[in-house]
Protein backbone atom coordinates (compact mmCIF):
# COMPACT_ATOMS: atom_id res chain seq x y z
CA UNK A 1 0.00 0.00 0.00
CA UNK A 2 1.68 3.43 -0.53
CA UNK A 3 1.87 6.00 1.88
CA UNK A 4 -0.86 8.39 2.39
CA UNK A 5 -0.39 11.18 4.92
CA UNK A 6 -1.35 14.69 5.59
CA UNK A 7 0.18 18.27 6.50
CA UNK A 8 -1.60 21.45 7.65
CA UNK A 9 -0.44 25.04 8.76
CA UNK A 10 -2.42 27.70 10.46
CA UNK A 11 0.24 30.55 9.44
CA UNK A 12 3.53 31.56 10.00
CA UNK A 13 4.60 34.29 11.89
CA UNK A 14 3.57 33.05 15.13
CA UNK A 15 3.33 34.32 18.38
CA UNK A 16 6.93 35.21 19.77
CA UNK A 17 7.55 32.50 22.62
CA UNK A 18 7.43 35.60 25.40
CA UNK A 19 3.71 36.02 24.37
CA UNK A 20 2.31 32.64 23.86
CA UNK A 21 1.10 31.29 27.48
CA UNK A 22 0.59 27.65 28.04
CA UNK A 23 -3.01 27.82 27.72
CA UNK A 24 -2.96 29.21 24.05
CA UNK A 25 -0.05 27.56 23.28
CA UNK A 26 -2.50 23.94 24.20
CA UNK A 27 -5.78 25.79 22.53
CA UNK A 28 -3.50 26.30 19.49
CA UNK A 29 -1.79 22.57 19.38
CA UNK A 30 -6.01 21.27 19.91
CA UNK A 31 -7.26 22.99 17.18
CA UNK A 32 -4.18 22.19 14.98
CA UNK A 33 -4.73 18.49 15.85
CA UNK A 34 -8.50 17.84 15.38
CA UNK A 35 -7.79 19.52 11.63
CA UNK A 36 -5.46 16.77 11.27
CA UNK A 37 -6.78 14.13 12.62
CA UNK A 38 -9.85 14.81 10.68
CA UNK A 39 -8.41 15.13 7.14
CA UNK A 40 -6.54 11.95 8.26
CA UNK A 41 -9.25 9.75 9.24
CA UNK A 42 -10.50 10.61 5.28
CA UNK A 43 -7.42 9.45 3.91
CA UNK A 44 -7.27 6.30 6.17
CA UNK A 45 -10.97 5.48 5.22
CA UNK A 46 -9.76 5.42 1.04
CA UNK A 47 -10.85 8.74 0.74
CA UNK A 48 -10.04 11.39 -1.87
CA UNK A 49 -6.85 13.94 -1.38
CA UNK A 50 -9.27 16.90 -2.37
CA UNK A 51 -12.09 15.51 0.29
CA UNK A 52 -8.98 16.00 2.91
CA UNK A 53 -7.92 18.71 2.52
CA UNK A 54 -11.00 20.33 2.63
CA UNK A 55 -12.14 18.71 5.81
CA UNK A 56 -8.88 19.90 7.32
CA UNK A 57 -9.46 23.01 6.50
CA UNK A 58 -12.92 23.47 7.18
CA UNK A 59 -11.71 22.82 10.85
CA UNK A 60 -9.69 25.43 10.61
CA UNK A 61 -11.92 27.79 9.48
CA UNK A 62 -14.36 27.01 12.30
CA UNK A 63 -11.19 28.14 14.82
CA UNK A 64 -11.44 31.99 15.92
CA UNK A 65 -7.71 31.40 16.43
CA UNK A 66 -6.88 31.59 12.84
CA UNK A 67 -7.36 34.12 10.27
CA UNK A 68 -9.84 32.12 7.90
CA UNK A 69 -13.49 31.86 8.43
CA UNK A 70 -15.03 32.70 11.72
CA UNK A 71 -11.42 34.15 12.83
CA UNK A 72 -10.88 36.42 9.78
CA UNK A 73 -9.43 39.85 10.42
CA UNK A 74 -11.30 43.20 9.78
CA UNK A 75 -11.04 45.40 6.87
CA UNK A 76 -10.56 48.87 6.53
CA UNK A 77 -14.31 48.73 6.12
CA UNK A 78 -14.94 46.82 9.99
CA UNK A 79 -15.80 43.98 7.82
CA UNK A 80 -14.65 40.35 6.67
CA UNK A 81 -13.56 40.16 3.03
CA UNK A 82 -12.06 35.99 2.78
CA UNK A 83 -10.39 34.26 0.18
CA UNK A 84 -10.18 30.53 -0.58
CA UNK A 85 -8.42 27.96 -2.88
CA UNK A 86 -8.63 24.78 -3.56
CA UNK A 87 -6.76 22.35 -6.11
CA UNK A 88 -6.81 18.90 -7.61
CA UNK A 89 -3.16 17.56 -8.50
CA UNK A 90 -4.97 14.89 -10.23
CA UNK A 91 -7.19 16.76 -12.82
CA UNK A 92 -5.13 19.81 -12.03
CA UNK A 93 -8.45 21.35 -11.70
CA UNK A 94 -9.24 24.40 -9.26
CA UNK A 95 -11.60 26.20 -7.72
CA UNK A 96 -10.87 30.06 -5.96
CA UNK A 97 -12.96 32.80 -4.36
CA UNK A 98 -12.09 35.88 -3.64
CA UNK A 99 -13.50 38.85 -1.69
CA UNK A 100 -16.42 36.77 -0.14
CA UNK A 101 -18.40 37.53 3.08
CA UNK A 102 -21.12 35.99 5.42
CA UNK A 103 -19.31 32.63 4.10
CA UNK A 104 -19.11 29.95 6.76
CA UNK A 105 -16.74 27.54 5.07
CA UNK A 106 -15.04 29.37 2.35
CA UNK A 107 -13.03 26.69 1.04
CA UNK A 108 -16.31 24.89 0.72
CA UNK A 109 -17.25 27.65 -1.93
CA UNK A 110 -14.04 27.37 -4.14
CA UNK A 111 -14.63 23.82 -4.58
CA UNK A 112 -18.26 24.14 -5.68
CA UNK A 113 -16.64 26.52 -8.38
CA UNK A 114 -14.06 23.62 -9.61
CA UNK A 115 -16.92 21.40 -9.59
CA UNK A 116 -20.26 23.31 -10.70
CA UNK A 117 -19.07 25.92 -12.66
CA UNK A 118 -17.20 26.38 -16.04
CA UNK A 119 -14.60 28.66 -14.13
CA UNK A 120 -11.61 28.70 -12.00
CA UNK A 121 -11.75 31.72 -9.87
CA UNK A 122 -15.07 33.57 -8.90
CA UNK A 123 -14.29 37.01 -6.76
CA UNK A 124 -16.48 39.65 -5.22
CA UNK A 125 -20.30 39.67 -5.78
CA UNK A 126 -20.49 37.59 -8.59
CA UNK A 127 -18.72 34.80 -6.13
CA UNK A 128 -21.41 36.00 -3.66
CA UNK A 129 -24.57 35.88 -6.62
CA UNK A 130 -23.03 31.78 -7.09
CA UNK A 131 -23.12 31.17 -3.28
CA UNK A 132 -26.49 32.55 -3.24
CA UNK A 133 -27.88 29.82 -5.97
CA UNK A 134 -25.99 27.42 -4.49
CA UNK A 135 -28.38 28.18 -1.36
CA UNK A 136 -25.53 28.93 0.60
CA UNK A 137 -26.41 30.13 3.71
CA UNK A 138 -24.89 33.79 4.91
CA UNK A 139 -23.86 34.05 8.62
CA UNK A 140 -24.39 37.07 10.20
CA UNK A 141 -21.46 39.58 10.73
CA UNK A 142 -21.79 38.72 14.50
CA UNK A 143 -20.46 34.90 13.65
CA UNK A 144 -17.02 36.34 12.40
CA UNK A 145 -16.75 38.98 15.55
CA UNK A 146 -13.47 38.20 17.62
CA UNK A 147 -12.66 40.84 20.28
CA UNK A 148 -9.16 40.34 20.14
CA UNK A 149 -9.03 40.34 16.19
CA UNK A 150 -11.47 43.77 16.69
CA UNK A 151 -8.74 45.16 19.16
CA UNK A 152 -6.38 44.71 16.27
CA UNK A 153 -8.30 46.15 13.94
CA UNK A 154 -9.22 49.45 16.57
CA UNK A 155 -5.27 49.92 16.92
CA UNK A 156 -4.81 51.08 12.98
CA UNK A 157 -8.14 51.84 12.12
CA UNK A 158 -8.59 55.34 10.09
CA UNK A 159 -4.30 55.17 9.19
CA UNK A 160 -3.01 53.82 6.00
CA UNK A 161 -1.72 50.70 7.70
CA UNK A 162 -2.77 47.66 7.25
CA UNK A 163 -1.08 44.43 9.30
CA UNK A 164 -0.50 41.33 8.03
CA UNK A 165 -1.11 38.45 9.95
CA UNK A 166 2.31 37.70 10.62
CA UNK A 167 2.76 41.13 11.21
CA UNK A 168 5.95 42.63 13.69
CA UNK A 169 3.51 43.42 16.79
CA UNK A 170 4.34 40.91 18.88
CA UNK A 171 0.82 39.70 19.73
CA UNK A 172 -0.69 40.21 16.50
CA UNK A 173 0.86 36.98 14.56
CA UNK A 174 -1.36 34.98 12.91
CA UNK A 175 -2.13 33.37 9.88
CA UNK A 176 -3.71 31.90 6.36
CA UNK A 177 -4.83 28.08 6.98
CA UNK A 178 -3.95 25.66 4.61
CA UNK A 179 -3.40 21.52 4.02
CA UNK A 180 -2.15 19.65 1.40
CA UNK A 181 -3.12 15.58 1.33
CA UNK A 182 -1.56 12.30 -0.50
CA UNK A 183 -4.41 9.85 -0.45
CA UNK A 184 -4.27 6.06 -0.91
CA UNK A 185 -3.89 6.15 -4.64
CA UNK A 186 -1.31 8.26 -4.95
CA UNK A 187 -3.13 11.17 -5.18
CA UNK A 188 -2.41 14.88 -3.92
CA UNK A 189 -4.35 17.97 -3.23
CA UNK A 190 -4.23 21.47 -1.80
CA UNK A 191 -6.65 24.19 -0.26
CA UNK A 192 -5.72 27.32 1.38
CA UNK A 193 -8.19 29.81 3.18
CA UNK A 194 -7.88 33.41 4.63
CA UNK A 195 -9.49 36.38 6.02
CA UNK A 196 -6.38 38.32 4.30
CA UNK A 197 -4.88 41.89 6.25
CA UNK A 198 -5.94 43.34 8.99
CA UNK A 199 -7.33 47.12 7.61
CA UNK A 200 -7.11 46.23 4.03
CA UNK A 201 -8.82 48.56 1.67
CA UNK A 202 -9.46 48.66 -1.69
CA UNK A 203 -10.81 44.90 -2.76
CA UNK A 204 -6.78 43.81 -1.61
CA UNK A 205 -6.37 40.40 -2.72
CA UNK A 206 -3.19 38.00 -1.64
CA UNK A 207 -1.52 34.94 -2.49
CA UNK A 208 -3.78 32.42 -1.19
CA UNK A 209 -6.94 32.30 -3.48
CA UNK A 210 -3.88 32.32 -6.91
CA UNK A 211 -2.87 29.47 -8.53
CA UNK A 212 0.41 29.01 -8.63
CA UNK A 213 0.88 31.58 -6.18
CA UNK A 214 -0.43 30.53 -2.40
CA UNK A 215 -1.66 27.67 -3.44
CA UNK A 216 -1.00 24.53 -6.02
CA UNK A 217 -1.26 20.78 -7.09
CA UNK A 218 -0.27 18.54 -9.75
CA UNK A 219 0.81 15.04 -9.33
CA UNK A 220 3.92 15.39 -11.22
CA UNK A 221 5.74 17.28 -8.38
CA UNK A 222 3.63 18.01 -5.37
CA UNK A 223 0.71 20.10 -3.41
CA UNK A 224 1.59 22.80 -1.62
CA UNK A 225 -0.31 25.46 0.47
CA UNK A 226 1.70 28.82 1.20
CA UNK A 227 1.53 31.51 4.60
CA UNK A 228 3.03 34.44 4.81
CA UNK A 229 3.67 38.32 3.20
CA UNK A 230 1.45 37.83 0.01
CA UNK A 231 2.47 40.31 -1.83
CA UNK A 232 6.10 38.59 -1.79
CA UNK A 233 4.33 35.13 -2.60
CA UNK A 234 2.46 36.21 -5.62
CA UNK A 235 5.78 37.96 -7.44
CA UNK A 236 7.66 35.04 -6.52
CA UNK A 237 5.02 32.46 -7.36
CA UNK A 238 5.64 30.77 -4.49
CA UNK A 239 3.69 27.80 -4.74
CA UNK A 240 4.26 27.32 -8.43
CA UNK A 241 8.36 27.63 -8.17
CA UNK A 242 8.68 24.93 -5.89
CA UNK A 243 6.66 22.80 -8.68
CA UNK A 244 8.93 23.65 -11.19
CA UNK A 245 12.31 23.00 -9.38
CA UNK A 246 11.00 19.64 -8.38
CA UNK A 247 10.11 19.43 -12.46
CA UNK A 248 13.08 20.96 -14.34
CA UNK A 249 15.63 20.12 -11.83
CA UNK A 250 14.66 16.86 -10.41
CA UNK A 251 14.83 18.41 -7.02
CA UNK A 252 13.06 16.75 -4.26
CA UNK A 253 10.09 18.13 -2.52
CA UNK A 254 12.14 19.08 0.85
CA UNK A 255 14.85 20.62 -1.15
CA UNK A 256 13.04 22.87 -3.30
CA UNK A 257 10.59 23.66 -0.94
CA UNK A 258 13.67 25.02 1.50
CA UNK A 259 15.09 26.84 -1.70
CA UNK A 260 12.38 28.98 -2.77
CA UNK A 261 11.54 29.25 1.44
CA UNK A 262 14.44 29.94 2.63
CA UNK A 263 16.66 31.50 -0.22
CA UNK A 264 14.28 33.00 -2.98
CA UNK A 265 10.99 34.30 -1.48
CA UNK A 266 13.71 36.04 1.17
CA UNK A 267 15.68 37.89 -1.57
CA UNK A 268 12.28 39.61 -2.76
CA UNK A 269 11.91 40.63 0.93
CA UNK A 270 9.34 38.24 1.48
CA UNK A 271 8.98 36.07 4.49
CA UNK A 272 6.50 33.05 5.86
CA UNK A 273 6.39 29.24 5.07
CA UNK A 274 4.52 26.46 3.62
CA UNK A 275 3.55 22.90 3.61
CA UNK A 276 4.41 20.78 0.95
CA UNK A 277 3.53 16.73 -0.19
CA UNK A 278 4.78 14.87 -3.11
CA UNK A 279 3.22 11.84 -4.91
CA UNK A 280 4.92 9.45 -2.56
CA UNK A 281 3.29 11.22 0.53
CA UNK A 282 6.59 13.04 1.53
CA UNK A 283 6.14 15.91 3.47
CA UNK A 284 7.83 19.65 3.56
CA UNK A 285 7.50 22.25 5.97
CA UNK A 286 10.21 24.79 6.11
CA UNK A 287 9.11 28.35 6.77
CA UNK A 288 11.58 31.32 7.89
CA UNK A 289 9.70 33.10 10.26
CA UNK A 290 10.20 32.42 14.03
CA UNK A 291 7.42 29.89 13.80
CA UNK A 292 4.34 28.29 11.83
CA UNK A 293 1.33 26.45 13.19
CA UNK A 294 1.84 23.40 11.22
CA UNK A 295 0.73 19.19 11.89
CA UNK A 296 1.41 16.46 9.72
CA UNK A 297 0.63 12.48 9.96
CA UNK A 298 1.57 9.89 7.62
CA UNK A 299 0.10 6.11 7.22
CA UNK A 300 4.02 5.45 8.36
CA UNK A 301 3.41 6.13 11.78
CA UNK A 302 4.77 9.78 12.02
CA UNK A 303 2.94 12.56 13.41
CA UNK A 304 4.05 16.10 14.46
CA UNK A 305 2.26 19.03 15.95
CA UNK A 306 4.46 22.41 16.40
CA UNK A 307 4.32 25.65 16.64
CA UNK A 308 8.10 26.92 17.10
CA UNK A 309 11.66 25.57 14.88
Amino acid sequence: MKTFSIAIHGGAGTLVKGMMTPELETQYKQALKKALDKGYSVLEKGGSAVDAVEEAVKILEDSHLFNAGKGAVFTATESHEMDACIMDGKTLNAGAVSLITGIKNPVSLARDVMEKSEHVFLAGEGAMQFAKELNYKLEDPSYFYDEFRHKQWLEIKDTDSFQLDHAKKKDSKFGTVGAVACDQNGNIAAATSTGGMTNKKWGRVGDSPMVGAGNYANNKTCAISCTGSGEFFIRGVVAYDVACLMEHKGMSVTDASKEVINKRILELGGDGGLVAIDAKGNIAMPFNTEGMYRASKSSNGREEISIYK
